[in-house]
């Protein structure tokens, strides 16, 4: 067993050397031996294989930024279980009503943000009525028969 502070961080030292060494090396050894090809499909934005098309800089729905602080939000809370688990059996059924506890508030806040539409990502904002042919161009029956004829 380790006694002095010495020993007790000397292999976190040897790791984090270690980590720096390699990751030195792979950088180097990319930059050294890897090839530098210049050409105009190499040098385009890359989106998951798809030409990249709009303007880089458009604004995202906040829903975006809602569901990505949920996600964090749930993550750090599931993290909470792991302690949790670890200590259940020392903390019997006061452990158990506890996490219960916790569990159900997760759920209902979850439940409300559900109900809130926060998830619903294929909801349309403006949910006008659809009005007829008719009524958009402000044709009479005749005229917009003739319009679909025209059209077909």
């Amino acid at each position: 067993m380790p006694t002095t502070p010495a020993e007790v961080w000397f292999p976190v030292l040897v790791q984090a050397v270690l980590a720096m060494v390699i990751a030195a090396a792979l950088v180097t050894l990319s930059f050294a031996i890897g090839r530098r090809v210049k050409n105009k499909v190499k040098d385009m934005p890359y989106e998951c294989g798809i030409a990249p098309t709009g303007d880089a800089r458009q604004r995202f729905s906040v829903k975006f930024y809602l569901v990505a602080m949920l996600f964090i939000l749930f993550d750090i809370e599931a993290i909470f279980l792991y302690p949790w688990a670890v200590v259940y059996k020392q903390l019997k059924m006061f452990g158990f009503l506890e996490m219960l506890t916790f569990v159900v508030l997760i759920l209902a806040g979850f439940f409300f943000i559900w109900k809130k539409g926060v998830l619903d990502w294929a909801h349309i904002e403006d949910a006008a009525p659809a009005r007829s042919m008719t009524a958009r161009l402000d044709l009479t029956p005749v005229e917009s028969t003739r319009a679909e004829l025209v059209r077909k």
